[in-house]
């Protein structure tokens, strides 16, 4: 089963992105099973829907005018469909929750639940969109612990905009301190961490400097001036079959390209060789 999650910076813009490489994956031999999007820029009536059936996913969305949306795109059709946290007052489409069947060798076994978040980017630290993404992961957290306990096969990937470490930033220096790289973002994400929830880019062995995110300005991803704020957060139960996680820059070279990259998990029956305790 492969999962990946990806911020297209509008999905008007940069859907003949996002069904070239859904393709180029099916052509490899791996399809992606289920993806996150995150950041759709348009209003629900505006979806989609049938390019994604055309090439053989079904779709649950969740639009904004202007701003924000998520979607999920799987293999086998979502159920048990969530929109936002339950419980939290918000008028930003942010969150899509679905129950994915398995497909292939995993078929049979119980489903996947999947969790497609987009953050709240928070501005800067001191500031009310600062505020409201503290509260916005303070709520999240408190959904998700309940999510885990009803359904042990969890995935939570999206935009988290909160870096792990300063092995996610470019310049962790100048950087520390500055939004994305605060201690009391970085305490939400640990939190989530401590659910029982493991980061799957770092069960296995890195490229340095690895980032999902490079500004446009200044030629940030030529330089590789980047930071790495796409994660894929897997349950302690699905943890010993994750197999690989890749960040793909191929659709950041694009012309006009989002200014984030995709990342992907592989989950194979049993137990992956090289995980982590």
């Amino acid at each position: 089963m492969k999962l990946a999650t990806w911020n297209v910076n509008s999905l008007g813009v940069r859907l003949p992105q996002v069904l070239d490489w859904l393709a180029a994956q099916q052509a490899s031999g791996a399809p992606v099973d289920v993806l996150a999007l995150q950041e759709l820029k348009l209003t629900d009536d505006k979806f989609p829907a049938d390019a994604f059936e055309s090439i053989g996913y079904h779709a649950q969305w969740f639009g904004q005018k202007t701003y924000n949306g998520v979607a999920l795109l799987s293999r086998t059709p979502a159920s048990d469909i969530i929109k936002n946290i339950p419980g939290f007052d918000d008028d930003m489409s942010r969150v899509i929750t679905g129950t994915v069947a398995l497909a292939g060798a995993l078929a049979g076994a119980p489903g996947v639940r999947v969790i497609g978040a987009y953050f709240p980017n928070g501005q800067e630290p001191g500031s009310d969109k600062f505020e409201y993404k503290m509260e916005w992961l303070t709520a999240l957290r408190r959904w998700v612990k309940d999510e885990l306990a009803a359904y042990p096969n969890l995935v939570l990937m999206g935009d988290y905009n909160i870096t792990f470490d300063e092995d996610d930033v470019w310049d962790p220096v100048n950087l520390e301190g500055t939004i994305h790289c605060t201690e009391e973002e970085r305490y939400h994400l640990r939190a989530l961490i401590a659910l029982g929830l493991t980061d799957s880019h770092r069960l296995f062995p890195q490229p340095p400097k690895s980032y999902s995110w490079w500004d446009y300005r200044d030629a940030g991803f030529r330089r590789n001036r980047g930071l790495r704020i796409d994660h894929i957060l897997v349950s302690n139960a699905l943890k010993r079959q994750v197999t690989a996680c890749t960040i793909d820059k191929t659709p950041r070279k694009n012309e006009r390209p989002s200014d984030h990259a995709p990342v992907v998990v592989e989950i194979t029956p049993g137990p992956a060789p090289g995980s982590c305790e």
